[in-house]
């Protein structure tokens, strides 16, 4: 009795952890990333809206990269947003409030991708909280929108330029 219950704890520790290899095997990464221009003529406790131009995701190629394709990707997830100041290069985010970013293509509605409120920092780079959105639909398209809405609580005297960095999690399907 007790191999016959050795024996199914393992058969099922082997059968989870073959899951996760495989998981690990066909779980990969695609960076995207865009420029947001502040201006400095924004109102100060109000928010404001700015897109950005579209942004090609070259995801077939990514896919043919890791050796799958856009109808075998199962789940599309942000792994991280990170935004980092540019312009002028001694600038710090202790100018911004809050700030959400949508994302959006021509077939698809708008949702929101990251967010950070209540921002209170004096370094030029900050992360935001995905909201764990399913991407997969925004990622496999040609390409996508993003449009930001933010609001500042300090006046910002000269334009500011701040680099999008977005990482994609893309779960593939072996079959």
């Amino acid at each position: 009795m007790k191999i016959k219950n050795y024996a199914i704890t393992l058969l099922l520790s082997l059968f989870v952890i073959s899951c996760s290899i495989v998981d690990k095997l066909l779980t990969f990464t695609i960076s995207n990333s865009t420029s947001i221009q502040i201006d400095s003529n924004l109102p100060l406790g109000t928010p404001f809206e700015i897109s950005t131009p579209d942004i090609t995701t070259n995801s077939s190629s990514e896919f043919e990269n890791n050796k799958t394709k856009a109808n075998l990707v199962k789940e599309v997830k942000l792994k991280d947003l990170i935004l980092t100041i540019t312009d002028p290069s001694d600038k710090s985010f202790s100018f911004l409030k809050s700030v959400h970013l949508y994302i959006s293509t021509d077939a698809n509605d708008e949702i929101e991708l990251a967010y950070l409120d209540n921002i209170n920092t004096t370094d030029n780079t900050i992360q935001l909280i995905s909201t764990e959105a399913k991407l997969d639909k925004y990622i496999k398209a040609s390409s996508y929108k993003i449009r930001t809405e933010a609001v500042l609580k300090e006046t910002v005297t000269k334009d500011v330029t701040i680099k999008a960095d977005m990482n994609f999690r893309v779960t593939a399907d072996p079959f």
